[in-house]
C-alpha cells in the first residue's frame, strides 16, 4: 500500500529544555561568512552571559574619566587642576554606577531568558 504522508527528509532533535533545533544544511560544509556570522552570535551570547565585574566597571570609569579630562582640558583653557579634580569626581562616581546598572541589565537579561515564551 502506498504511503500517504511524504516523509520529512531532516531530523530534527530536541534539547532537555524542550527546544527543538533542526539540524540545518549537512550536505555541504559552511561558507566563510557564515562560520564568520556563527562566530559573532557564539561572541555576543558569550558576551551578554557573563556577569559585571567590578575590574570591568574601573576600566569603563577609567575610559570616560580620561575622556571627560581631556574635554575638561579643552574647554578650561588649560586649567589642569580642574580637569583633575572633575576627572576624578567623575571616576568615583562612574565606577558604583556603571556596575549596578550593568548587574541590573544583566539580571533582566537573565530573567527574560529564563521566562518561557
Amino acid at each position: 500500500m502506498a504511503q500517504t504522508k511524504r516523509k520529512r527528509r531532516t531530523k530534527h532533535r530536541g534539547t532537555a529544555a524542550g527546544k527543538i533545533e533542526s539540524r540545518g544544511r549537512t550536505g555541504r560544509p559552511p561558507s566563510a561568512e557564515e562560520r564568520k556570522k556563527l562566530t559573532k552570535q557564539q561572541a555576543r551570547e558569550k558576551r551578554l552571559n557573563t556577569a559585571p565585574t567590578w575590574d570591568g566597571a574601573v576600566k569603563r570609569a577609567g575610559i570616560a574619566a580620561a575622556l571627560m579630562f581631556v574635554f575638561l582640558l579643552l574647554t578650561t583653557k588649560g586649567n589642569v587642576a580642574a580637569a583633575i579634580v572633575f576627572a576624578i569626581f567623575a571616576m568615583l562616581i562612574y565606577v558604583p554606577s556603571g556596575y549596578y546598572l550593568e548587574m541590573f541589565l544583566f539580571r533582566r537579561r537573565q530573567r527574560k531568558k529564563e521566562t518561557p515564551r
